[in-house]
């Protein structure tokens, strides 16, 4: 590590994929500026943002944007605060990868997901849930490490203790597939929660940004 703070890949972690995840931005652009100079301190490859970016569609400037301009790659999913569409157009906009019922292959590592809750005007249900991330995970068979991506909290997750049920989809997609790692966020409360299901680790990131490698 540098004097200035700055994390460079050392013997013992090169060759690993460093990963920002973050959710409910909300249109923060305060939030977003902090988040993307702790990026580049820490020298993150990727920036997942785990859905409900915006509020209610009404503020998608500056949010996407300065991680690209920070080259940082970075894949997003909707929430329940914007549609499908809006993530494309984004994603468009930026070149950023959407990753909404897709996956993609970095090295070894195979990251895939699917957006939206069960509540809200851009719900698709769990049957839509569990159809998109079926389809994702297609693209990433045979990856020797996965990350799967949701908003939506699993059901039976420690997060339902501020009394928001989670989705029977995602917990059926970490037995079925076995990520590595299962990203979610949705439940402001909850942000910071970890625990293991089965042999994933579930991470909510909800406004609790975490660093990792993989």
């Amino acid at each position: 590590m540098e004097k200035t703070g700055r994390m460079e890949k050392t013997e013992k972690n090169k060759g690993k994929t460093r990963i920002l995840a973050v959710g409910d931005i909300h249109g923060d652009t305060g939030f977003v500026k902090r988040l993307v100079e702790k990026a580049k301190n820490e020298s993150v490859d990727i920036v997942i943002l785990a859905g409900d970016i915006t509020t209610a569609e009404k503020s998608i400037e500056n949010i996407v944007g300065p991680f690209v301009k920070a080259k940082k790659q970075v894949l997003l999913i909707p929430g329940n605060h914007e549609s499908a569409a809006t993530i494309d157009f984004l994603s468009k906009m930026y070149g950023a990868k959407n990753i909404h019922g897709y996956g993609l292959k970095i090295g070894d590592v195979g990251i895939f997901g699917a957006g939206t809750a069960n509540m809200g005007i851009h719900s698709i249900g769990d049957s839509g849930i569990s159809e998109l991330l079926k389809k994702a995970h297609e693209d990433v068979k045979g990856s020797k490490k996965k990350v799967m991506v949701t908003h939506i909290h699993p059901i039976g997750s420690r997060a339902e203790i501020f009394g928001f049920s989670g989705s029977s989809a995602v917990r059926k997609a970490i037995d079925d597939f076995k990520p590595e790692i299962l990203i979610n966020a949705h439940i402001h409360e909850a942000g910071g929660m970890e625990e293991k299901i089965g042999s994933t680790r579930v991470i909510n990131v909800s406004r609790r940004e975490k660093i990792f490698e993989i």
